[in-house]
């Protein structure tokens, strides 16, 4: 009977400590849980302090920039920087990232196939190490973003069940009640203690009659609706946050809840058949910050079109509404019909949030008529984007064109202006003309006609109106893409650039070869015509020599070949009369709708006085940019450049590196040029 006793109490024991190890391992398993994340992911936009993540393969690629050596700008793209430090290859892996001070300065360098770039200062700073935990130290299972998508777990594919929305079908409602009607239990073993804690305080809180309070809105004891993490609600901050201090009970069942996506409600006197409602976080929606810019779709009502595509248009524009993220601080849009006559159905300043703005498209009513393309391009160009109708002035101008078929009017002229005001036009071309049909187009190849030269980038052509739902994320992605909408065709046709050229004996001859490198790589970005943009250069000593002017190259290619035939002068640095020279010889001849740009490039310090030419360049509307390499001088080239200073000089220790500020230099011209007050 003993020995019965003594095997029995052995055999539970034995039971007990393997139940223990198992769900000890199972724990430990959870919490060495390492999230994916992609390669164009900037350190800045994960809110996690120190963290592990795992890269993907295939993130070697120069579009994922990095800033830095060895400590890097947050605004770098973090799988390229652990590639570039040698902590990871092409092929991915896991990287441990730590958050630091912001710097005055990162070095570029290239390293391990990537090219960093250098940057004067960024407000925050992160190193990278072997993706291995530092002990002591626990590491989040899921990333916490700044952006609208602050609360999605990277490493984790899109439910199928879920839609545009954000929420859920009813077969996933089914399984939310049933988690939430089994309170605790359906939680993880390792978080129940939390979750029942929370219980109790919410419990506590409602026989006191306090009100819990949300960010956002405050709800009574009687009436109380959650905002999850998953609610698809934008937001930079995760949304359901008790004004109660950050690690109280309730707080932490939020973040258990986040973390277990299968349970939506908790057990804690909220009635599950309660509906989430995000609207009075959407109603203050910031929107999605990356993705700042003006939108006008202008929407087919064509009788051609039909009352079932007309319907599968207005889907189509709501979810890609959701898909943006629309709210004050993000994108705004706005929907101009067109049949004969086109016609605002509301402005950027109408809706403030995506859900709003879905339910006033599907009350949309077809208007019919002619497909009359120009005509709306035109009315879209005069009266849609004015700061009546909410247009922000720093914030790009979109135009996105739905053609069923193809236009019933002309669009060439019409698109031309409309670029030459700003504004970049998207063209989503559905079911083209059949080879039966092609007789009846008003203007072939409108398409090409209308966008920037780059089409391939401004046009998506549909098969069919059943395959729009495919081309709402590449659509979103391309409009939000600010940098590329910056340099579109708008800004690269409308002016007249005189280069003003170092060609003293301190340059060398293989510096200025380099040097000439560098104003090619300029020049071949802009469109290259008698009416686009021109080119001229100054070559300067002590003395000066017209290079070419405005007028004698009216294409691109003979530009090219132009800049490639200047021959190095050498001798002194008179940079003053060097500016006077390219003003009295560039510039008095530009053409009065042309913008006047002048890029200086110099290596040392002037013999003259660059202040006075300078302003007067200034005053007679000429805007300069200056060039430092080596030993020139910071306080010349702030003199030279046109206000902000910061904006348009830049320096470069070595010949060699001028090439890291091209990108830079087009980018600027162009964002100014966006920025200024339409015609």
């Amino acid at each position: 009977m003993r020995a019965t006793v003594i095997a029995t109490f052995f055999g539970v024991f034995l039971t007990c400590t393997y139940t223990a190890k198992e769900a000890t391992k199972k724990t430990k398993k959870a919490k060495l849980y390492v999230p994916q994340i992609d390669c164009d992911v900037k350190a800045g936009k994960i809110i996690n302090p120190e963290f592990i993540a795992k890269c993907p393969p295939g993130c070697q690629d120069v579009k994922h920039r990095v800033y830095g050596t060895d400590i890097y700008a947050s605004f770098s793209s973090v799988c390229n920087a652990a590639i570039h430090s040698g902590i990871i290859d092409n092929t991915g892996g896991k990287v441990l990232v730590q958050k630091v001070a912001g710097h005055s300065g990162y070095r570029g360098s290239f390293s391990n196939g990537v090219r960093s770039l250098s940057l004067p200062r960024w407000r925050e700073s992160f190193l990278v190490s072997e993706g291995k935990p530092r002990k002591g130290v626990t590491y989040p299972s899921t990333l916490e973003y700044s952006s609208s998508k602050s609360t999605a777990v990277k490493s984790e594919p899109k439910k199928p069940e879920q839609d545009l929305k954000g929420t859920k079908s009813a077969d996933t409602a089914n399984t939310s009640e049933k988690a939430s009607d089994q309170g605790s239990s359906s939680v993880h073993p390792a978080y129940a203690s939390v979750v029942a804690a929370a219980a109790r305080q919410v419990q506590a809180a409602q026989g006191r009659g306090q009100n819990t309070a949300f960010r956002g809105t405050s709800t009574s004891a009687s009436n109380r609706n959650i905002l999850l993490h998953n609610t698809g609600a934008q937001h930079q901050e995760p949304v359901a946050t008790f004004q109660s201090a950050a690690s109280s009970p309730v707080h932490l069942a939020m973040e258990i809840d986040s973390w277990k996506p299968g349970l939506s409600l908790f057990d804690t006197g909220f009635s599950s058949k309660e509906e989430l409602n995000p609207k009075p976080l959407e109603s203050i929606s910031q929107g999605n910050q990356n993705c700042k810019v003006d939108l006008s779709f202008l929407m087919d009502g064509s009788w051609s079109i039909g009352k079932r595509r007309f319907q599968l248009q207005k889907r189509f524009l709501g979810n890609v509404a959701q898909a943006l993220g629309i709210g004050s601080a993000g994108p705004l849009m706005g929907i101009v019909q067109y049949g004969d006559d086109p016609s605002t159905e509301f402005n950027l300043k109408t809706y403030a949030n995506s859900k709003d703005l879905r339910n006033a498209i599907e009350k949309i009513q077809q208007k019919g008529g002619l497909s009359n393309v120009g005509k709306a391009l035109s009315f879209v160009n005069k009266n849609f984007f004015l700061d009546a109708n909410g247009n922000r002035g720093g914030a790009p101008n979109v135009v996105v064109v739905m053609v069923d078929g193809w236009p019933t009017d002309r669009v060439e002229e019409a698109s031309r202006l409309a670029r030459e005001s700003g504004i970049n036009i998207f063209f989503v071309t559905v079911e083209a003309a059949a080879q039966s049909e092609k007789q009846n187009v008003v203007e072939p190849n409108f398409v090409d006609k209308a966008v920037c030269r780059t089409s391939g980038f401004y046009s998506i052509n549909v098969p069919s109106w059943f395959s729009l739902h495919k081309v709402v994320q590449p659509l979103v992605k391309r409009v939000c893409d600010t940098e590329r909408l910056a340099c579109s065709k708008t800004c690269l046709n409308a002016a007249d650039i005189g280069f003003v050229i170092d060609g003293s004996s301190s340059v060398g001859t293989g510096n200025f070869r380099t040097v000439l490198q560098f104003v090619a790589n300029i020049s071949k970005e802009f469109e290259i015509s008698d009416t686009d943009t021109r080119i001229g250069a100054v070559q300067y000593t002590y003395e000066q020599r017209l290079e070419f002017s405005f007028d004698k190259y009216s294409t691109k290619q003979d530009v090219l070949n132009a800049i490639k035939r200047i021959s190095y002068w050498s001798g002194g640095t008179s940079t003053g009369a060097a500016i006077s020279y390219a003003s009295e010889q560039l510039f008095s001849k530009s053409k009065p709708n042309k913008r006047k740009i002048m890029i200086l490039i110099t290596d040392g310090r002037s013999y003259d006085d660059v202040s006075v030419p300078a302003m007067a360049a200034h005053q007679n509307g000429v805007i300069a940019y200056s060039i430092g390499v080596a030993w020139a001088a910071p306080d010349e080239l702030e003199a030279i450049a046109s206000d902000p200073a910061k904006d348009h000089s830049f320096f470069v220790d070595d010949f060699d590196n001028l090439y890291r500020y091209v990108n830079q230099l087009i980018q600027n011209i162009c964002t100014e040029f966006n920025s200024q007050p339409r015609n």
